[in-house]
């Protein structure tokens, strides 16, 4: 392999924007932020929450009653 032309690598701390959480991660980045992690991921807890980010959600629900009532 050549010299010099691979980023370096991290044992970087990620950081969850929902729950909190602090984990350990391999990255080329020294740390990262996720909006979810495994804590707190619908898939992983079994629990519905919804992560809204700039209004989507009320926005689609918007279309959805639009699209009914036409």
């Amino acid at each position: 392999m050549k010299d010099g032309i691979h980023p370096k690598y991290f044992q970087a701390e990620a950081h969850c924007g929902s729950c909190g959480r602090t984990f350990t991660v391999g990255s080329t980045r020294p740390t990262l932020r996720v909006d979810v992690c495994a804590q707190c991921h619908p898939f992983f807890t079994g629990k519905q929450t919804i992560v809204d980010t700039a209004g989507q959600v009320e926005r689609f629900q918007k279309r959805l009653e639009r699209s009914l009532r036409a």
